[in-house]
């Protein structure tokens, strides 16, 4: 049954947000001090993933009763583990921009590296650097998409509420993401739908890692707590190193105070989808409970009613007086 649900929800993920981030697109995701832009939806994803992370996924994980000492081991090395792959350019692609910035310092793009980091696919470096780039975006953007679907699938074999809520937190910081995808494979594709479809089938392997994440939590369900903690890692990882140092510039009072709502937003929106699916999952429990203290009582009852009928009976028996002797 998780499987129905698991399917759905990582194409959603998956495919939903490269079509959200081609809809900003078109209507115009702004850069400057007015309207939604690109630090806003930064701030509503880091926010998602923070709460997804802090306050679903990791109680759920302590709930299954493994050692605490264990778990904090596997988040820190969930951290350190997707710190190997952002330096090795399998989970974030956008490096090979800073690069080709590198490359070309001529263009005026120079940065460190946590500039670049901050507009990972923002700027062009190039014919070369564009042709290169697209191929070796699509293949970090699908390992990442792959990993993200092993995540959603651990989180729904825990609970359709968590699956849900994960599922919406990756979508949320997918977003961004993929703007930036769009813009670097519009210059090298032979139209703007063209990208939209790469960055799509790319998307799909975020479908494909629930499938097997599904498998391999089914199998090893003993480790589902570990599941968990790991994708815990993942997403105060992507929050804290990739999401919110963006947000680390000097900016008017109003612009950081926008941050700071969006933040809150993403925080909120998280609450309210884990709320709302919620609701019927404590309903599902409650009437489970209340039917369960319900024939506790009968039951109760029942027992009550034959005690009081054997105690009667010996009564009866104690007040008959015998008979007379002759």
């Amino acid at each position: 049954m998780n499987l129905l649900f698991i399917l759905p929800a990582t194409l959603a993920a998956g495919i939903g947000s490269v079509w959200i981030a081609a809809l900003l697109m078109r209507v115009g995701v702004r850069n400057g001090t007015g309207g939604l832009n690109a630090q806003h939806l930064l701030s509503l994803a880091a926010g998602a993933l923070l709460a997804t992370a802090f306050m679903h996924l990791l109680p759920e994980a302590f709930e299954g009763g493994i050692e605490p000492s264990r778990l904090f081991a596997a988040l820190l090395f969930g951290v350190v583990f997707f710190f190997l792959l952002d330096k090795a350019e399998l989970w974030h692609h956008g490096h090979e921009h800073h690069h080709g910035a590198v490359a070309a310092p001529a263009s005026g793009h120079g940065h460190d590296h946590g500039h670049a980091h901050g507009h990972p696919h923002a700027h062009a470096h190039g014919p070369a650097a564009s042709r290169t780039g697209g191929w070796t975006l699509l293949t970090g953007d699908s390992v990442h998409c792959f990993g993200d679907g092993i995540l959603i699938a651990s989180a729904f074999t825990a609970d359709a509420r968590l699956g849900v809520v994960a599922a919406v937190s990756v979508l949320a910081h997918e977003v961004p993401h993929h703007i930036g995808d769009l813009v670097v494979l519009r210059q090298t594709s032979a139209s703007s739908r063209a990208a939209i479809v790469k960055v799509s089938l790319a998307g799909t392997m975020t479908a494909l890692g629930g499938l097997i994440g599904w498998w391999l939590v089914e199998q090893l369900h003993g480790w589902l707590p570990y599941f968990l903690v790991l994708a815990s890692s993942s997403f105060i990882y992507v929050a804290l190193a990739d999401l919110i140092p963006q947000l680390q510039k000097s900016l008017p009072a109003r612009q950081t105070a926008a941050q700071i709502g969006w933040l809150a937003a993403g925080i909120a929106v998280v609450t309210l989808v884990s709320t709302l699916a919620h609701g019927g999952h404590d309903h599902d429990h409650g009437h489970g409970a209340a039917g369960a203290r319900h024939d506790s009582g009968d039951t109760h009852h029942e027992g009550d009613g034959h005690d009081h009928d054997s105690g009667t009976g010996t009564a009866t028996d104690a007040r008959v007086p015998a008979p007379p002797s002759r």
